[in-house]
């Protein structure tokens, strides 16, 4: 499955009969079985429907820095991406892939 940024915004939770989703580096991953963290009201809500990518390397919840550039990250932030990648395919399935 392709998505474009604007029609990933749909799977952010709101309706309740799709699933939840959730990009990191242009791999969208089914975050559903997570809705507690990702759904309405979770503590990774702002995440859910877009790329997440650079706020997970900042580790940071700043709507500016929820977007999938990865421009200007330092080493460590880089590296903390990876890490939380390991950690997305460990636990959901990829369901697809962002396309402009």
């Amino acid at each position: 499955m392709e998505l474009t940024p604007q029609q990933l915004i749909a799977y952010n939770g709101t309706d309740s009969s799709k699933p939840i989703y959730v990009a990191l580096k242009g791999r969208i991953f089914d975050v559903t079985t997570g809705v507690s963290f990702y759904g309405p009201g979770g503590a990774y809500a702002m995440f859910a429907g877009k790329d997440a990518s650079r706020a997970l390397a900042k580790m940071t919840k700043n709507e500016e820095d929820i977007n999938s550039s990865l421009e200007g990250l330092s080493e460590k932030e880089i590296g903390v991406l990876n890490d939380w990648e390991k950690k997305f395919e460990a636990k959901y399935p990829i369901v697809g892939r962002v396309v402009s």
